[in-house]
């Protein structure tokens, strides 16, 4: 696990190789943290191209893991962030088709795949969580590359004149000269979702690499300047989830309930065995939900050894899965590591998160998963979690809701619905009762199903009247091209969230917050071996009834007490509410002062102080909304803060 970054001007326009190379390091430099053990830069004058990488030494850790790395015919050169999980038995057939090999990394094995089969070959031929940049000499082509889920971050834009990259937005930042500004209308979709959707970010020109695309550049094209490339323009998927998704919903599973679970075992088993490579000391995420169980288990089971387990409680016992993620590691065996979150704990780590997250992001279970992933860093280097579980077997009490009420939406002729909105609307301004009227009001003027679903999605559902300028843009939620065509109501949310929710809010979470302490985190339930094989399953066996997950649940009830199968889900969030009345009340009361709000001119101030005042006179979880404006407001710090 690593942190890449680069730049390219398309031609040298009289820049040495140490002038690029000491941007490209400035570059890399910003984002030591996702690299602490290592670092290299290379840069081709001619060219106008320079890599930078930082290594967090996880496999073959000697020099001959050191990149940038060049292939065995010195045509390619690569950065490279992330694990291809597989890449023993992608170098056996290597080296039964003629390769040698320097080393042990398994970037030197991507490397020869790229040259033996080509680029798209070796992509599709790897199992495995990655970003990476790619240079080849010969076509004078940059290509940047992310893995088909999106585990691993790939911000690419232009830098004034240059075309730069790098696995977090601080990197592009120290391109002499770039000056940054907001993109309001990805500020408007970060206040709906939490986050800022790929492919766009916060910054204006400035985007994400979408999850299972490659995105090209050629030198003639980029030394042309950005008036005359469309970044956007420039990506192509490799992979396809929507295909896939279409294709298993067309050969569904036959194999009844007991072939489901073998084979489920079998591809958990094999997935959790590959992510156990490792040269440095690992453990696992246990909350004591049902995926994090289920990995800990095979884990502990696939290991031979007691495994280090870690978990976050707090006091709030309605939050609080500190005591059913000891009794799953009791259970187990495992080594466990526990720690209680106060407000105190979340004062002194909230001034972390505008950095450590770089882009403005609400999810507020960051906290929690912040202090877990200093806590394992403690004692390893490298962390199985649970994450994947809920998009792909139904795990989101929301997928029930939103299926009941897709169900009774589609019951009511539009007319009836027509009525019953202009019967709630009196009632919906009464503070009691205002919240749950509003909500079903706008389920009722929704159009179709994914309409409802954006409604459940959404924090402010309309944040065009909060934030000043802009225009949202548009997401799968809104594309009928980018959503399942065919499938139930509740395999049509599932997709939406593992091509939404997952890849830019999920694991956007994880990434940063376990690389901000130089953690690396894999996640075997989002092999996309698991995911194929969850798109193919009978919608019963995932949502049954008002049981979610309910083919996890059945196969965890092998390995653990009933009492732990059958339990509700509870989300890892933490006790923001309370936090926002009490510890961190002057913390964002500076970020929300009014003169401020009207200065910097994102916001109407007038509407942000109203919620405010109203959430700390006691009225309803308003925090939910404050949040989102909070970390924004904490990260616009850091955009105005000097840089080197």
């Amino acid at each position: 696990m690593c942190g890449i970054a680069g730049i390219h001007h398309g031609h040298s326009f009289g820049q040495g190789a140490d002038e690029l190379q000491g941007v490209a390091r400035r570059m890399a430099d910003t984002i030591a943290h996702r690299g602490p053990d290592d670092a290299g830069v290379w840069a081709d004058a001619e060219a106008g191209i320079a890599l930078a990488h930082r290594r967090l030494s996880i496999i073959d850790l000697s020099a001959a893991g050191h990149q940038p790395m060049v292939s065995a015919s010195g045509r390619w050169r690569i950065v490279f962030n992330g694990e291809i999980y597989n890449f023993r038995a992608l170098r056996a057939r290597l080296e039964r088709e003629g390769a040698v090999f320097r080393g042990h990394s398994d970037t030197e094995v991507l490397l020869a795949a790229i040259e033996a089969w080509g680029l798209d070959a070796a992509l599709g031929e790897s199992n495995g969580m990655f970003a990476f940049a790619l240079w080849d000499s010969r076509e004078r082509r940059l290509a940047l590359a992310r893995d088909r889920v999106g585990k691993k971050p790939l911000y690419y834009g232009w830098c004034g004149r240059a075309l730069a990259f790098g696995s977090e937005l601080k990197a592009l930042l120290a391109v002499p000269g770039f000056q940054p500004q907001v993109e309001r209308g990805a500020l408007q979709s970060m206040l709906r979702f939490n986050y800022v959707p790929s492919p766009w970010s916060i910054l204006q020109g400035i985007f994400k690499v979408p999850p299972g695309t490659v995105v090209e550049f050629d030198a003639n094209a980029v030394a042309a300047g950005p008036g005359s490339h469309d970044p956007l323009a420039a990506a192509r998927p490799w992979w396809r989830p929507l295909a896939s998704a279409e294709q298993a919903l067309a050969r569904p599973f036959k194999g009844g309930v007991d072939g489901a679970l073998a084979q489920l075992d079998a591809l958990l088993r094999d997935a959790v065995r590959l992510r156990l490579e490792s040269d440095v000391p690992l453990g696992a995420f246990l909350s004591g939900g049902i995926d994090s169980s289920l990995v800990t288990a095979l884990m502990q089971q696939e290991a031979g050894a007691a495994v280090r387990s870690f978990s976050i409680g707090f006091q709030d016992p309605r939050r609080d899965e500190a005591p059913v993620a000891r009794a799953v590691a009791h259970h187990l065996g495992t080594a466990h590591t526990e720690f209680y979150a106060t407000g105190a704990d979340a004062l002194a780590t909230v001034p972390d998160l505008a950095r450590a997250f770089d882009e403005p992001f609400a999810d507020s279970s960051q906290i929690p998963t912040m202090l877990v992933s200093r806590l394992a860093r403690r004692e390893v280097t490298v962390v199985l979690s649970g994450d994947g579980g809920d998009e792909l077997f139904g795990g989101y009490n929301r997928y029930l809701r939103a299926r009941r009420l897709a169900r009774m939406h589609a019951g009511l002729p539009p007319g009836v619905r027509g009525l019953l909105r202009g019967l709630l609307r009196p009632w919906s301004g009464q503070e009691a009762r205002g919240h749950a009227l509003r909500q079903l009001a706008a389920e009722l003027a929704a159009g179709t199903a994914e309409d409802i679903y954006l409604n459940r999605m959404s924090r402010w559902r309309h944040p065009d009247r909060v934030v000043r300028g802009g225009i949202e843009p548009p997401t799968a939620y809104t594309d009928p091209a980018r959503r399942l065509a065919h499938g139930t109501v509740g395999d049509r949310f599932m997709f939406l969230d593992f091509v939404t929710y997952l890849p830019d809010d999920i694991l956007v979470k994880v990434d940063r917050s376990t690389m901000a302490v130089g953690l690396e985190a894999r996640a075997p339930l989002l092999d996309y071996r698991v995911a194929e094989f969850a798109w193919s399953l009978p919608p019963d066996m995932k949502l049954r009834g008002g049981t979610t997950k309910w083919l996890l649940r059945r196969l965890l009830a092998s390995h653990v007490p009933p009492t732990i199968v059958d339990r509700a889900k509870q989300g890892f969030g933490a006790p923001v509410g309370d936090w926002l009345r009490g510890p961190l009340r002057e913390w964002a009361e500076a970020l929300l002062a009014e003169r401020r709000l009207v200065e910097e001119g994102y916001f109407d101030a007038e509407i942000v102080r109203g919620l405010w005042a109203r959430f700390q006179g006691g009225a309803r979880k308003w925090h939910t909304h404050l949040w989102n404006v909070l970390m924004f407001q904490a990260w616009l710090d850091t955009l105005k803060a000097p840089r080197a």
